[in-house]
């Protein structure tokens, strides 16, 4: 049986954790990314109009306390690699690269807004499964991962229903589909293979005239499928609006269900969309496993692991998200991701599939 780890090799051989087939859990240490940046980043999720002015991202000063790409050598984690059950220690969460302090002064617009290019969004996602029915329904908690841990969204399961439908509010109180601070929802096909993120927009049945109240589509998973049962490193493809020239999300309004971001992406209509993949990790012959660089920022192995890239830079990474203890992980994103789209893509990945499990 393959482990599924992550691992950074170094000169002293220390190495880095990440996920595996199984939830066995695993210490590491990781080195922060140094990429060369060839290009604007803007570029690549550009979906038509003028390209992005380069003063808009070179002078585009990040809000308080948000922490650019560039990181620095006091960051780095120096845990050994070990297989089996990771120790727990205060260590560990000290070695973590700590996160900047962001303010949010609007929650519902700031999970919507895409996060400012050239600043990583440092998050942690908690579950929990106390009470009598949380083991099949937990709720996840998002907040910033900083000394002050805002919160910012929370997502559960909908019960009795017959595909997976996560609920996503700014209210952690609040999980209704018919609350004030519904945001969006996380929908499923009855594989649990598919996955289409909504905002909190109205039905296209009860569209007004202009269409403009109608829901829009954030985001789509598809996880590719495991006819034949091998056990291995999970592929997916998220499918997301492309951005404008003024770095805007392009509204993704379907009329009907043949007008969605799968459907697009199935018929190859990209117009207005962008495909991204996780990044394929490097099997390594030393541990026997494959291995990522997840920049100090997972801990323990799990097949949920995984980073999010486009494929003309997979150097940049638009999402990563990673175990860092039994009901705690890390999840990071970048621009043009926002909470709302990267939390439910997280979520998607909590979701039993049949089909590529």
């Amino acid at each position: 049986m393959s482990v599924f780890q992550v691992k950074k090799e170094k000169k002293n051989k220390k190495k880095a954790a990440t996920s595996s087939d199984e939830e066995d859990d695993s210490d590491s240490s990781t080195k922060p990314i140094r990429s060369e940046k060839k290009k604007n980043p803007a570029s690549l999720f550009q979906t038509g109009g003028d390209p992005p002015k380069e003063k808009k991202s070179k002078k585009k000063v990040p809000p308080k306390g948000a922490e650019s790409e560039e990181e620095t050598p006091e960051t780095l984690q120096k845990n050994s690699n070990k297989k089996g059950k990771a120790k727990k220690s205060k260590k560990q969460k000290e070695e973590r690269p700590p996160s900047p302090v962001i303010e949010v002064d609007n929650l519902e617009e700031f999970v919507l807004q895409p996060a400012p290019q050239g600043v990583t969004v440092k998050c942690r996602v908690t579950r929990d499964k106390k009470g009598m029915d949380r083991g099949l329904y937990p709720t996840y908690y998002l907040h910033l991962d900083n000394d002050k841990k805002v919160f910012l969204l929370a997502g559960r399961k909908r019960k009795k229903s017959k595909t997976s439908n996560y609920l996503i509010s700014i209210d952690p109180t609040d999980l209704s589909r018919g609350g004030e601070n519904f945001i969006g929802k996380l929908r499923s096909n009855l594989m649990g293979t598919r996955f289409t993120v909504f905002d909190n927009g109205a039905n296209p049945d009860r569209a007004n005239a202009d269409w403009s109240n109608v829901r829009q589509e954030l985001s789509a998973v598809v996880y590719e499928t495991n006819v034949l049962g091998f056990k291995g490193p999970r592929k997916m493809t998220v499918i997301i609006p492309g951005m404008n020239a003024d770095c805007e999300r392009v509204p993704i309004r379907p009329r009907n269900d043949n007008d969605g971001l799968l459907m697009r992406w199935q018929n190859r209509n990209m117009d207005n969309v962008i495909e991204l993949h996780n990044k394929a990790p490097v099997w390594n012959d030393e541990t026997q496993s494959y291995v990522l660089n997840f920049h100090g920022r997972v801990t323990h192995a799990s097949v949920k692991n995984f980073q999010i890239v486009h494929s003309s830079d997979p150097d940049y990474i638009v999402m990563q998200f990673g175990r860092v203890a039994d009901d705690a992980f890390t999840m990071d994103y970048n621009y043009p991701l926002c909470a709302v789209q990267a939390f439910a893509i997280a979520l998607s990945s909590f979701d039993g599939k049949l089909a590529c499990e």
